[in-house]
């Protein structure tokens, strides 16, 4: 992984970033795919699996976020060449996240009734939700085992092994979708619990067959991750949390920002409400261009800066900022001059197409700000400097961007827009205050080892 030229560092970055983006797009097509097909069973199913989504995903990214810290201390470990010490990590960072696991199964128990009895709504759309989650739950000790297996691969630089368990598991999520769903080939016709339970089953096999590689396949097999059970450690554990909490706080704040503007908008009227869910739709996807950047700069800076580099760790982390940004602009062309043709493929009504085509310009300015705040947060993972981004985050998307979009939606005329303008606002604030402390942190790496 050491490189000395620019043009190597290009290479090696592209290696692992390619990947990981490969990886996040399969994994944010399972949950398309559950929708999209609950949607063809029935409005009232469709609505269900939307609704378990929503309460689901915060929860998920926020969580998978404590367990991903283990990315930077492999990464760590790699580069100062302690690799004896890395099958330890692993194994304790597994024993953390069945606990973790077990707590959000036993939270669900107790508040998955009384949160969806204080939603108004249908009956069926209830019922449909409530169940979809319960499917799920036999799917979160698997999918957070994963979590960690996948982060200590991604840590080796291995991350086309990766991408390879998930694009095997989306078809296989797709199949089953088809099965459960609409009960083809003698199985039950569930509708959309029928996804939960393919989700399940499809958690399970992306963990069986990490299992596999990890305990078999080099070059994981060579830290004996599996040969040498420990005990568990609850002081390894601290360590370990100390690094993920803010990491995973930090994407909560992130990811529920744009839940509780799309609970805000339920005031507007449908037409403002579909082009506002399409156009948020299609920038969640072009966010996972920042967030696998984010991702592969975890990595490589974490690898040089274990080692010591830290002339190589900046140099990595400008690349994937400017490459960020260089690629945000090129999204911003694409959705300046294809909008009418985007908004088209979420609706075939003139008003819903024409406004989500307006939604989409004020997009630009938040992917363009999520270009450099998403992999400046990668780069600060992997200098393990993981807390100040939790208060930075908080701050500028809930103390700032919430309120600046309430009051400017509902005492200026931009109405709908003006939470996009407070979205905006939030992120510009956090990218600048998450640069400044890359720079910050990068000198006082450089005066200490001076």
């Amino acid at each position: 992984m050491n490189t000395t030229s620019f043009s190597q560092k290009v290479k090696q970055f592209l290696i692992i970033f390619l990947p990981i983006f490969t990886t996040q797009i399969a994994l944010s097509a399972m949950s398309f795919f559950d929708t999209n097909m609950s949607g063809k069973f029935s409005p009232a199913d469709l609505a269900g699996v939307a609704i378990g989504t929503s309460l689901w995903m915060p929860v998920q990214t926020g969580l998978s976020g404590i367990l991903i810290g283990i990315t930077p201390v492999v990464s760590h470990l790699l580069g100062s060449k302690r690799n004896d010490q890395i099958g330890y990590n692993v194994i304790q960072a597994l024993y953390l996240g069945i606990a973790v696991s077990l707590v959000v199964i036993g939270a669900g128990a107790l508040l998955l009734g009384p949160i969806l009895n204080g939603m108004p709504l249908e009956p069926r759309v209830a019922q449909v939700a409530f169940y979809f989650l319960c499917a799920l739950a036999f799917g979160i000790i698997p999918l957070f085992g994963y979590t960690v297996l996948r982060s200590f691969m991604d840590a080796l630089g291995q991350t086309r092994t990766t991408m390879f368990i998930t694009l095997v598991s989306l078809p296989v999520n797709i199949f089953l979708n088809y099965l459960l769903i609409f009960g083809r080939w003698g199985f039950p016709q569930l509708g959309g619990v029928g996804a939960g339970v393919a989700t399940a089953c499809t958690y399970w096999l992306i963990f069986l067959i990490s299992l596999f590689f990890v305990h078999r396949v080099e070059p994981f097999a060579q830290y004996g991750i599996f040969r040498q059970w420990t005990r568990v450690s609850f002081s390894k554990w601290k360590e370990l949390l100390q690094i993920g909490v803010p990491i995973g706080f930090a994407t909560f704040f992130e990811t529920s920002i744009f839940a509780a503007v799309t609970l805000m908008m339920s005031r507007f009227d449908t037409t403002t409400i579909a082009a506002h869910q399409a156009a948020l739709n299609f920038a969640s996807t072009l966010y996972m261009l920042p967030v696998s950047i984010c991702m592969a700069l975890t990595i490589l800076v974490g690898y040089e800066a274990g080692a010591g580099r830290l002339r190589d760790a900046r140099q990595y982390s400008l690349l994937g900022i400017g490459g960020a940004i260089g690629l945000s602009l090129l999204t911003a062309i694409v959705l300046i001059v294809f909008g009418e043709q985007i908004a088209g493929v979420y609706s075939n009504d003139r008003e819903v197409i024409a406004l989500t085509q307006h939604f989409l310009i004020y997009a630009i300015f938040f992917q363009i700000s999520d270009a450099i705040a998403t992999p400046t947060q990668g780069a600060l993972r992997g200098y393990k400097d993981v807390n100040p981004a939790l208060i930075i985050t908080f701050i500028a998307y809930w103390i700032i961007g919430l309120p600046v979009g309430y009051l400017t939606a509902t005492y200026t005329s931009l109405g709908a827009f003006g939470y996009w303008i407070g979205l905006i606002a939030g992120l510009a604030v956090g990218a600048t205050a998450l640069l400044w402390r890359l720079f910050l942190v990068q000198k006082q790496a450089a005066l200490r080892k001076a």
